[in-house]
């Protein structure tokens, strides 16, 4: 697993859309979680580790990072992606941001 200051998160919010982009140090290619938004509703509808990234937990730190900016921001999440979706349920604390 990579340590997390190896990934650097960035979040590109295109208002109805939108995207958390993880970029591993010393590799070009991105993971990216994707997203719709209606309201202050959050659907959280793709998560995408190219292998080459792969088995380093870059998944899960897209994910904490939509889970913290929801506390942040006030906004619940439809876990629509799978990944997502499991990542819940691994972790009952965050039910209240279940929508």
């Amino acid at each position: 697993m990579a340590d997390k200051a190896d990934v650097t998160i960035t979040h590109f919010d295109q208002g109805a859309r939108g995207e958390y982009h993880a970029k591993v140090e010393g590799s070009d290619v991105i993971g990216r979680l994707t997203y719709s938004q209606k309201g202050d509703v959050v659907t959280a509808d793709h998560t995408l580790v190219p292998p080459e990234i792969g088995g380093r937990g870059v998944a899960a730190q897209l994910v904490e990072a939509l889970i913290a900016d929801a506390r942040k921001m006030g906004f619940k999440i439809v876990p629509q992606c799978s990944y997502v979706d499991v990542a819940f349920r691994r972790h009952p604390e965050w039910a209240d941001l279940r929508a």
